[in-house]
């Protein structure tokens, strides 16, 4: 518990310190798309993977810690885009200003509180929370499903000796 809590903590560190100039080229702003959208693909690859291997009755894989890491990883992703629709297209959101408005978004739409005190205004960043909504729906869902699967499972073996 103590390493995942280490984990999320470095993942979450490593969220406020991606720098970010407002007078970086496009190319770089279109490198740092590519590496959001490749760790959102990984994500939603090793959960894939997961499912995959559970599916074939592989009791293996990665524990409900890596699937949570898992979670959190996606979460920082999805905060670190919307930061950067927020930083580099103004009047997108309204309310998102900061690193930590843009974790608490991701927070709120990922638990769908949707509090509305930050919200999507223009299309770029309505047509980012769609893609953030069901990305959660689709694969954050089904991390959180194969955690509780793996940790009934693992219950389930400790009863049984």
């Amino acid at each position: 518990m103590r390493r995942l809590a280490w984990q999320t903590a470095l993942i979450i560190a490593a969220y406020y310190v991606v720098p970010l100039q407002e007078d970086q080229p496009g190319w770089v702003q279109a490198l740092r798309v590519g590496c959001v959208l490749a760790g959102l693909a990984l994500v939603g690859w090793s959960v894939a993977r997961e499912v995959a291997k559970q599916a074939a009755g592989d009791e293996g894989g990665l524990t409900p810690a890596g699937l949570a890491l898992i979670t959190v990883a996606g979460v920082v992703l999805f905060a670190l885009a919307d930061y950067n629709v927020a930083y580099w297209r103004q009047g997108e959101f309204v309310g998102l200003e900061t690193r930590t408005d843009a974790l608490y978004f991701a927070v709120s739409t990922l638990t769908t509180v949707g509090f509305g005190d930050v919200h999507a205004q223009g299309q770029v960043a309505r047509g980012l929370v769609l893609v953030q909504m069901a990305f959660n729906i689709i694969v954050l869902a089904t991390a959180a499903t194969l955690v509780a699967g793996k940790i009934k499972a693992g219950q389930a073996r400790r009863r049984a000796r």
